[in-house]
């Protein structure tokens, strides 16, 4: 996994197929989470535009997209359930999937220890 100053997380899968949510952080941070605005599939987006939005009881906030791509996935069961991205963010909580189109954006973000590294500096 890689991590932005932002708070996303993004996991490289086969085929430059990526998954990205929201840390384990960030989920805490906003508090309950009681609903998700989903972007749609097929959507071409680009690294650091606005994702999806997070509403939960204490604010919203905006997901970015750590990377550039097209929108293949987006994780349903979130509509039913918002509370997974608590529960579960960096796992059964992700958010979307996408097809990345320049994998080298990968390599400008953190590694684990340096996302610590970044939190324990704030």
């Amino acid at each position: 996994m890689k991590y932005t100053e932002s708070h996303e997380w993004i996991e490289n899968g086969q085929e430059n197929i990526v998954r990205i949510g929201v840390t384990q952080y960030a989920q805490k941070e906003l508090g309950d989470i009681v609903y998700v605005e989903l972007p749609t599939t097929g959507r071409d987006i680009n690294a650091g535009q606005e994702l999806a939005v997070l509403e939960s009881t204490k604010a919203a906030a905006d997901v970015y997209s750590p990377a550039t791509g097209t929108i293949v996935e987006v994780n349903s069961k979130l509509t039913d359930h918002p509370e997974l991205i608590n529960q579960s963010p960096e796992d059964s909580g992700w958010i979307v999937k996408i097809k990345v189109s320049n994998p080298a954006e990968l390599d400008l973000l953190m590694d684990r220890q340096g996302y610590d590294q970044f939190l324990n500096g704030k």
